[in-house]
């Protein structure tokens, strides 16, 4: 009895033993699988590489015409994107729920996106859209009519959206249109919340859009390649082939981008300008003492490898640190933020109009993020917070009728007047 219950002792202690070994077997295997994820180690990485070279070589090449012919064409730019976006977004749904479509609700999406159009261009381009007009008294007076009921039009379209799915509503499905409805709202959120902030940056210069996108793709760029060639270590679950090397490889390389992108931007009234209008004409305005050279002498221990004793830098520059600072370490947490979506739905691309990158949302992911934080830094520490000429004006434009206008320019000119005579 005792041998048997000693040997029955000693295999469940092997059993346990090879219990172990198994477990640790496992983990090596699984080890070796999510190293096999890093692009290092793809086999086929040189043929996507290509791919995905190729297509961004003509990505930028079409990027850098719209840039060259203006801030209306850049705003065209980003509602087509908008609109791609969404129609990803909205095609994600379709895939999930297909056999579960109701008749009318893909236009009622639609219904939805053109009124969040009308609403957020119209709040943030009524004052180009004013001063583009103002030669047409007809054609004034009927944009701001426009503008001075924008809000309500708006909102009397969405209430005619609601009332159209309140009417297709159908019995044993309430569940699911309900979070189809609220899935709609979401997406609409994701996409106008950034493009719009996009919008105002585009038209406050286009230095102030042009910046913070060329650092989010010069981020995405150098990650690519610093992780395709030396990476190593995994950096986050939610990208597998996402490395530390590629993160900190692309933060310095961002950083420096950052800082001589924006002395190389800066000297170019094009893209320092502001837009106070909706014409494409060219642009002349004084650049401001953000975009005036400071020069800083350059300390005598450091002549033998510098051959300058003076060097010029652009205020903005010490702005653009900030720009690059967030794009490095925050923004791409908004790919993580896209991976995590993808895997949720079992996705590898929202969409494949881009070869080698996927869909338009799978290049927007970080650019969302960015696009929103660039325009609040410009508010917070670039803007002026004192009250302008042009925030004046705008306000007379916008709340003021055409007779309003005329009695106060009128008030004026007999202020003025009354001035000049004390003075004589």
């Amino acid at each position: 009895m005792h041998k048997d219950s000693g040997s029955s002792d000693t295999s469940n202690y092997l059993g346990r033993i090879r219990h172990r070994k198994r477990s640790s077997e496992v983990s090596a295997d699984a080890n070796k699988a999510n190293g096999s994820k890093l692009l290092v180690n793809d086999s086929n990485k040189y043929k996507s590489m290509l791919i995905r070279t190729y297509s961004s070589v003509w990505m930028i090449g079409g990027f850098t015409f719209i840039i060259y012919m203006g801030h209306l064409y850049i705003w065209a730019l980003i509602v087509v994107i908008q609109i791609f976006m969404a129609k990803e977004l909205f095609n994600l749904l379709r895939r999930a729920n297909e056999e579960r479509q109701l008749p009318g609700f893909r236009l009622l999406n639609w219904h939805f996106f053109f009124t969040a159009v009308l609403f957020t261009y119209g709040r943030f381009l009524s004052r180009q859209l004013v001063n583009t007009v103002t030669s047409d008294k007809l054609l004034y007076q009927l944009v701001s009519c426009l503008i001075k009921y924008q809000m309500f039009i708006c909102y009397f379209l969405y209430i005619a959206g609601f009332v159209w799915f309140i009417l297709t509503l159908k019995k044993k499905m309430y569940k699911y249109q309900f979070s189809q409805y609220a899935w709609t709202h979401m997406i609409l959120l994701m996409v106008f919340v950034q493009s719009a902030f996009t919008v105002a940056n585009i038209f406050e210069g286009i230095f102030w859009f042009l910046l913070p996108a060329s650092l989010i793709i010069i981020n995405d760029i150098a990650a690519y390649f610093f992780g395709f060639f030396f990476g190593r270590t995994p950096l986050i679950k939610l990208s597998p082939k996402k490395t530390w090397e590629g993160f900190i490889g692309a933060s310095v390389t961002t950083l420096i981008s950052a800082f001589m992108l924006a002395n190389i931007m800066g000297q170019f009234q094009w893209l320092t300008c502001p837009r106070k209008d909706l014409s494409t004409g060219w642009l002349h305005c004084d650049p401001g003492t953000l975009f005036k050279p400071e020069y800083f002498s350059v300390p005598r221990c450091m002549h033998q490898w510098f051959p300058w004793k003076e060097v010029a830098i652009l205020p903005v520059q010490w702005h653009a640190l900030a720009l690059g600072l967030f794009a490095s370490i925050i923004a791409p947490f908004g790919g993580f933020f896209a991976s995590g979506f993808k895997r949720a739905f079992k996705l590898k691309d929202f969409g494949d109009s881009i070869p080698g990158h996927g869909g338009i949302t799978d290049r927007m992911d970080c650019q969302m993020v960015m696009a929103v934080f660039a325009y609040i830094y410009h508010q917070s520490f670039v803007m002026p917070q004192s009250l302008s000429v042009e925030m004046i004006l705008e306000q007379i434009l916008r709340n003021l009728t055409f007779e309003e206008q005329q009695f106060l320019y009128e008030q004026l000119g007999n202020i003025f007047q009354a001035r000049q005579l004390l003075q004589a």
